[in-house]
C-alpha cells in the first residue's frame, strides 16, 4: 500500500486513468483507494490529505471515464 496526497495521487495516476487501462476502482472496507487495472495489477492507496466527499469526487470522475466503481 502507499500513502500519498491527492494531489500526488491524481498526478501518478493521469495517464491511466480510463477505461482502457482501469478495470474498476474502489473504497475498500479500510477506507482505501483501490485500482484494478486491465493487466490484472492491483495498487491500494492511502489517501492521507482528503475527506470522503473528496474521494468520491474521484470515482465519480473515474466513471465519467467509463471505469467501473464502487
Amino acid at each position: 500500500m502507499k500513502t500519498c496526497s491527492l494531489h500526488d495521487f491524481m498526478k501518478e495516476l493521469s495517464p491511466w486513468l480510463d477505461k482502457d487501462h482501469i478495470r474498476k476502482a474502489l473504497i475498500d472496507e479500510q477506507g482505501h483507494f483501490v485500482i484494478h487495472f486491465m493487466d490484472g495489477m492491483k495498487n491500494v492507496y492511502h489517501v492521507d490529505d482528503c475527506n470522503k466527499s473528496q474521494i468520491n469526487g474521484v470515482l465519480k470522475d473515474l466513471a465519467a471515464r467509463g471505469v467501473a466503481t464502487e
